[in-house]
């Protein structure tokens, strides 16, 4: 009898322990799908701007079409891969970041080539949207940073013990981080 109720306590026990383990899990892949929600609002926020930063250039300037052209067809690239906070695997996120860093490559050659412009340079509305994009930038790259802490924090959790026994039977997975682009080590050249 006293057996009995030993080997039931022993279970509830550890019943309880999993459950804690487990709820600890789910709130750690909630806190990165809410950190990947982030940073697509914060990407969102920079696609949103785009529109608007053309049409101010064109309506200030008069040069290469096609700058504005590769802005808006990287743009449109961007905006058409979409990753699931569900599914954030290493290859998903690449093409994610490769997308978005064709955008970023597009918007640095139309600020740059707006040097050339002083009219459009000292239009304010064209600084305006230049100090938005600054803000905008800078926060897609501490939405970045939050997920990758997110991340960090749900790996390491999934991946030590005994967490690793229950986020295995319960099916959680790693997650993966997001990388610096290929050649994001060197500086971009500007040229006029």
């Amino acid at each position: 009898m006293k057996t009995g109720i030993i080997v039931i306590i022993v279970v509830v026990l550890l019943g309880m322990f999993g459950c804690n383990k487990y709820n600890g899990l789910v709130k750690q892949d909630e806190n990165v799908k809410n950190q990947w929600g982030v940073v697509q609002s914060s990407y969102q926020r920079r696609t949103d701007l785009i529109p608007n930063l053309v049409s101010t250039v064109k309506g200030a300037a008069n040069f290469e079409t096609e700058t504005l052209t590769k802005v808006m067809e990287a743009r449109a690239s961007a905006t058409q891969i979409k990753v699931n906070a569900d599914d954030l695997t290493p290859e998903k996120l690449q093409q994610f970041q490769a997308a978005q860093g064709q955008l970023s490559q597009a918007l640095g050659r139309l600020l740059a080539v707006s040097e050339n412009y002083p009219d459009l340079k000292a239009n304010a509305n064209f600084q305006n949207l230049q100090v938005q994009l600054e803000g905008t930038e800078n926060r897609i790259n501490q939405a970045r940073n939050d997920f990758n802490g997110a991340v960090r924090g749900y790996n390491s959790t999934v991946r030590t013990f005994p967490n690793n026994i229950i986020a295995g039977i319960s099916g959680f997975k790693q997650k993966a981080y997001f990388e610096a682009e290929a050649g994001s080590e060197k500086a971009p050249e500007v040229k006029f």
